[in-house]
């Protein structure tokens, strides 16, 4: 259950940070309440997920995770510019993820 809470979590980071540039520069009502709405409900689950998962490990599952969907989201339909630097910048965020979820389980 935990780890279903983190990625409920990164999901709703995700969002909100997906939101940001619609807040304009949170001048927007919605859209602002629904980021800031979006942050305070993926700080509430990661809280709960720290619990049971150790912080390290949870904290690079959301970060690595949530940069990737972040990079993804921005390509697909924001219309940034992926190249090879930011795919191997990626890829090595993903690798670590996986580095310090393996060393978090001796």
């Amino acid at each position: 259950m935990p780890y279903v809470l983190l990625g409920i979590a990164i999901l709703a980071e995700v969002v909100a940070t997906s939101l940001i540039k619609s807040t304009a520069g949170f001048s927007r009502l919605w859209p602002t309440v629904a980021c800031l709405g979006g942050y305070a409900l993926a700080f509430l689950l990661l809280a709960q997920a720290v619990k049971e998962i150790p912080v390290g490990v949870a904290y690079a599952l959301w970060s690595g995770l949530g940069t990737a969907a972040i990079v993804a989201i921005g390509a697909v339909f924001l219309g940034e510019s992926v190249g090879f630097a930011k795919l191997t910048g990626i890829a090595l965020i993903i690798a670590g993820v996986v580095v310090v979820n393996l060393a978090g389980e001796h």
